[in-house]
């Protein structure tokens, strides 16, 4: 095995689908798994694609978007290692409701849907398993449609940088630190807008004396001010 490609066999360990599986198992999925490699900004499929089998991560992170006539994008998911890529075809035997892109060179392990349809019947547990999974992102999309609904951009974009803070934040003599997850227009594409709305209501958060911003590194100054904005919208 090359020194710069993973362990098929671990890889589907590491999945939470495929938790429940033993070790034997395990080998004899990874024996009809497929390593497929994608580079940065590469499309896995597109929208309306035939789907002829399951993905999962093995390295890198993988956009799930979907797109407009006029080229506008919302980004619905990305998925990273270990976590499976738009499943739901796998068993409706449907096309892709959305595209997938590389965002950075990607590693993926593939089943052919014949081959894990057959798995699932055998092992039940993994095909409850799945049904959840599609049930968390079912869920997570509704979420996705109320918050394009019925909040503005400017909120959407605070309840981000809190979500940051709390995550990943890291407390400095100037306040909380972090890092946008990526440039402003994939936020842009992220949170429903343009990169020029993201860039404005930035630079307006700045002028507010609520945060200072360096590119995609942001100080937060004022986190209790930038959740009485949040809460005082709703």
């Amino acid at each position: 095995m090359d020194k710069g490609q993973t362990n098929l066999a671990e890889v589907l360990e590491k999945t939470a689908l495929l938790s429940s599986l033993s070790r034997e198992e395990f080998q004899w999925l990874a024996a009809r798994t497929v390593r497929r490699h994608f580079k940065s900004g590469e499309l896995l499929f597109t929208e309306g694609d035939p789907c002829h089998g399951l993905h999962i991560v093995a390295r890198g992170k993988v956009r799930i978007f979907k797109s407009s006539a006029n080229g506008r994008e919302q980004v619905l998911a990305v998925n990273k290692a270990g976590e499976s890529v738009a499943e739901l075809p796998v068993f409706d035997g449907g096309r892709y409701p959305a595209s997938a892109m590389a965002l950075e060179d990607v590693e993926l392990a593939f089943i052919s849907r014949q081959d894990f349809q057959a798995y699932c019947m055998e092992h039940p547990e993994v095909a409850l398993k799945m049904l959840a999974m599609v049930g968390g992102r079912l869920r997570r999309l509704v979420g996705i449609i109320e918050e394009l609904s019925f909040t503005t951009i400017r909120q959407r974009l605070i309840s981000l940088l809190l979500r940051l803070a709390e995550t990943e934040g890291k407390q400095t003599a100037g306040g909380i630190e972090i890092q946008l997850p990526a440039s402003h227009q994939e936020l842009a594409s992220q949170l429903g807008t343009v990169r020029e709305l993201i860039s404005r209501n930035l630079m307006r958060l700045q002028a507010e004396g609520l945060l200072d911003v360096d590119a995609r590194l942001i100080v937060i100054k004022d986190k209790d001010g930038l959740s009485a904005l949040l809460t005082a919208a709703q």
